[in-house]
């Protein structure tokens, strides 16, 4: 198994559960790993690229589509996990910080994060770059 935040190749570039399998196979395909657990775009996904499983663990903080925190439990398999909690009183502890992007972080995203579609569709602009 392998960890990585993004890519295997690099910390920066995305990619979705949307990005054309020819354009990944370069990436995966010489990975030692059968397992590529990678984040980055905070959205979870599972497929394969080439001989490799490749997950997307979501975000625990900063999800984008519905909210919560979305996180993998890794044992035998992977299994997909999504954990609900109180919204508005993360929001404000989030507010009482001295962080300084504060109030529009609280609202934009965990109270309402961007629909998952909206950042598929940003992110698919700026694939492996």
């Amino acid at each position: 198994m392998l960890f990585c935040h993004s890519t295997p190749r690099s910390e920066a570039e995305i990619f979705t559960r949307l990005t054309p399998e020819e354009r990944l196979l370069p990436i995966f395909e010489g990975l030692k790993a059968s397992v590529a657990v990678c984040g980055h775009t905070h959205m979870q996904f599972d497929r394969m690229v080439g001989r490799t499983r490749v997950v997307n663990a979501g975000s625990i903080g900063e999800p984008f589509g519905a909210p919560g925190a979305f996180w993998l439990l890794l044992g035998p398999d992977v299994q997909f996990r999504r954990t609900s909690y109180d919204l508005v009183a993360a929001a404000e502890l989030v507010r009482e910080t001295h962080y300084p992007v504060a109030q529009a972080f609280a609202a934009q995203c965990i109270l309402q994060p961007p629909p998952e579609e909206e950042m598929l569709e940003l992110f698919s602009r700026h694939e492996l770059r």
